[in-house]
């Protein structure tokens, strides 16, 4: 028998009950899973401030946070000289301690029962971290374990310089500033790199008695904290004894300052579309604050005539990057007018700004040469009759000067060759996403600002036209597509596009771009000397201005290899007021912000996107067999295969040049041929008044035939034409006042409406007459029996109109 069964000795309890260790183990474990898992996350769940950096790193502007507080978000450094005085004021030995310092507890609680209340804390940098994130909870024996565990704890997975920047992001610095940043820009007016040592030693004391920074709150025992800090700073070799007593003498800062707002809705974008973040943008801060200056300068002219809007931007051609955005102009003391609307990103009425994407459009079809001639005659499309500017006819005008002058006649005319749908298709591959509308929508008013674009959009179209000129040739006499593209506001964001493969064909030909800018050069600046691209002190600038209905909108935008610069400049309530022009009120300002940026060179010649083509000179089309002169110039490879010149031609005359005949009615040996300028009648009606040297054609001799040579013309109403006629003052109906161009002066013409005879004109070929509403056909006959018909309609005006 067992010696120790025999007596009763339990020999299993001796040696330890196996549940016992389990529960040990067990316990054990969850106390491990409960302190690695009771760290908060994240750390801190407080709302940020929206900050707006520009490129290099200067404050823009900044949104406070949710709750009220200015709290940037955490900095991805600190500096040197934060660092050393935060480190030798608040915990000596935070790079060797595993997130606890005994001694500094110890000492703390000595200090603390000899005195009989709380006078240190002991608190090393990572407790205070914690104490931060649980928000600030009662100081007492208890609290203090707690944060010490959570510090030993962060400490396992958080390094000490990541330590360090939660407690710099997230001290308090008095008042409602929370975050070294956030008091370095408020105290100081800069960034914490560029803080002094005075002012670094006082922002690392201050989160100590964050109340002191208020003026009238023992400011001196502030000072006398910092002072003793920077002795300290001293005495470790850290800074000089001049650097010191320097800083002694620097004063603590009166009041907060106002934090920098020179970009206020692109801030106020980024509150919008990406609260809480540091955002660092493409802008340069000099040039952002000239623009604004220059803004409030040029706003403050157009106020005096009611002009209450204006905006701009300035950006990088090759890289798209924005360098100064100023979104609306500041309000006006106490009246404000709609300044809070960011105008760049607004739609608005485009005017004429679209034109020389349908210039170049049309260049790049081969359906223009730069000076082709296009009628600028009276035209009408149903009930749309477009008008000049300045209301007159010059019957024809090339195509470049139509677009120097921005005449909207001809670009009418040119956008009813072009098509509506296919240029809404183009300006869509160019990035416009506001012409959301089928084309019927629009109709042939989208050239004159039938439609809506945004600043912002415009700048990246006219910028990636310019991009596309700049990289043709050092790209082999290819196409990058991803040269089209808006413009950059966050810095870097460049340099992530995707690239594609070089393409052959690009959205706009290199050439047809080319053509457009030179002409777009030798547009008359405000205010200067007729071809001032002549002179050598003027950078070129392709430049183009634009002037909705109204006067409501007036635009501007320049471009050259380096950079782009637009404008607008309206009411964002959309009154119009008169004289409000791109000219008189935009490009002004244009100028002045190009006048801010280094000089510009021109674009380079796409050499292999250009063919030497013989030219007519006067009709601006290919030379045809009977243009006397001629021109060889250059134009893109679409423009070898576009029409062949129209206008000039063979004229039959009678041996002394008096008539136009021919073998019907004279002897083919008395007939002399000359080569003819003739333009359509009512394109010459209009165009020999601008133009003396203009031939008209001889008379037909009576009993010849005129050949098939137009005579005249029907001006108004035109074919398909709708017309309104308002009643006169008594209430009758008003009349109808019918033109006709003829080419021969003392013509006769005869005039029939719905087979009704209705009398004669002799010279000035003009009748007005009376017309109920309904459909209706005009005819007219000369007395050479040469016969015109248009069909129109009369609408009846309703009563409430």
């Amino acid at each position: 028998m067992d010696p120790d069964r025999e007596h009763g000795i339990n020999t299993d309890s001796s040696r330890g009950h196996p549940g016992r260790q389990w529960v040990v183990l067990m316990m054990t474990i969850l106390a491990g899973v409960i302190f690695w898992i009771i760290l908060p996350d994240p750390l801190f769940n407080d709302p940020l401030s929206t900050v707006v950096y520009d490129r290099n790193g200067n404050l823009l502007g900044a949104r406070i946070a949710g709750d009220g507080q200015w709290r940037f978000p955490p900095a991805d450094s600190l500096p040197r000289k934060y660092s050393q005085a935060v480190i030798r004021y608040e915990d000596r030995h935070f790079y060797n301690h595993p997130g606890i310092y005994p001694p500094s507890i110890f000492r703390a609680l000595y200090q603390n029962i000899r005195q009989g209340e709380v006078v240190s804390g002991g608190s090393t940098l990572t407790m205070q971290v914690m104490r931060l994130a649980r928000k600030n909870r009662d100081r007492n024996f208890i609290q203090k374990m707690i944060e010490s565990v959570l510090a030993v704890r962060l400490e396992l997975t958080a390094g000490k310089d990541e330590i360090f920047r939660m407690y710099a992001s997230n001290a308090p610095f008095g008042g409602n500033v929370v975050g070294l940043e956030a008091a370095s820009w408020r105290y100081f007016g800069t960034g914490p790199h560029n803080l002094s040592w005075a002012e670094s030693a006082l922002l690392a004391v201050l989160p100590n008695s964050p109340s002191l920074i208020h003026p009238g709150r023992n400011r001196e025992q502030l000072k006398m904290k910092r002072d003793r800090l920077l002795a300290e700073l001293h005495g470790e070799g850290l800074i000089d004894n001049l650097t010191c007593e320097l800083a002694k003498k620097e004063p603590l800062p009166e009041k907060p300052y106002p934090l920098p707002d020179d970009a206020v809705h692109l801030t106020d974008h980024f509150l919008v579309y990406d609260p809480g973040k540091k955002i660092t943008t493409t802008l340069q801060v000099d040039l952002q604050a000239h623009a604004v200056e220059l803004v409030s300068i040029h706003h403050e002219k157009l106020s005096r005539n009611q002009v209450h809007n204006l905006a701009c931007m300035v950006m990088e051609v090759e890289t798209g990057n924005v360098l100064a955005y100023v979104g609306n102009s500041a309000p006006e003391g106490d009246q404000f007018h709609e300044n809070h609307v960011d105008v760049i990103r607004a739609g608005r009425s485009t005017g004429s700004i679209l034109k020389p994407f349908l210039f170049a459009g049309m260049l790049d079809m081969g359906l223009i040469l730069p000076g082709t001639l296009i009628p600028d005659i009276p035209v009408h499309y149903g009930g749309y009759s477009p008008k000049n500017y300045e209301r007159g006819y010059e019957g024809a005008v090339p195509a470049y000067q139509a677009l120097e002058r921005s005449l909207n006649i001809p670009a009418v005319v040119m956008l009813e060759r072009y098509g509506v749908r296919l240029f809404l298709d183009l300006l869509g591959r160019l990035g416009f996403t506001t012409f959301r509308e089928p084309a019927s929508h629009y109709g042939l008013s989208l050239i004159l600002g039938g439609g809506e674009a945004t600043l912002w959009e415009l700048a990246g179209a006219y910028g990636s036209m310019a991009r596309i000129l700049n990289h043709y040739n050092t790209s082999g006499g290819r196409y990058d597509p991803s040269d089209l593209h808006m413009p950059f506001l966050r810095s870097g964001a460049h340099r992530g596009m995707k690239r594609e493969g070089l393409q052959e064909e690009g959205v706009l030909s290199a050439g047809s771009i080319y053509l457009t800018f030179e002409s777009l050069l030798k547009v008359n600046r405000p205010n200067e000397l007729f071809q001032w691209y002549l002179m050598d002190s003027s950078s070129p600038i392709a430049w183009k201005t634009g002037t909705s209905y109204g006067f409501r909108d007036a635009w501007a935008v320049g471009v050259t290899p380096e950079y782009l610069v637009a404008v607008w400049a309206g009411n964002a309530d959309g009154e119009g007021r008169t004289g409000l022009t791109g000219l008189s009120a935009a490009a002004p300002l244009m100028f002045d912000l190009f006048d801010l940026l280094p000089r510009t060179t021109w674009f380079g010649k796409p050499l292999d996107d250009l063919r030497r083509a013989v030219v007519c000179r006067k009709s601006g089309y290919l030379a045809g067999p009977h243009c006397p002169e001629r021109d060889t110039l250059e134009v893109n490879p679409a423009g070898m295969h576009s029409a062949v010149c129209p206008f000039h031609r063979l004229v039959h005359l009678s041996g002394d040049g008096a008539f136009r005949v021919n073998s019907s009615c004279m002897d083919p040996g008395q007939i002399r041929t000359e080569t003819w300028f003739v333009l359509p009648p009512l394109m010459e009606w209009h165009y020999r008044k601008k133009d003396p040297s203009y031939r008209v054609l001889p008379p037909v001799m009576p009993g010849c035939s005129s050949e098939g040579i137009r005579e005249m013309e029907i001006v108004y109403p035109g074919e398909g034409s709708m017309i309104v006629i308002p009643r006169e003052l008594d209430g009758t109906m008003g009349r109808l006042v019918m033109e006709v161009a003829h080419r021969m002066k003392g013509s006769t013409v005869f005039w029939h409406i719905d087979d009704r005879y209705m009398g004669q004109t002799d010279r000035i070929h003009a009748m007005a007459v009376e017309l109920d509403p309904g459909s209706h056909r005009l005819t007219v006959v000369d007395q050479w029996g040469n016969r015109e018909m248009v069909r129109f309609e009369i609408l009846e005006k309703r009563t409430n109109e």
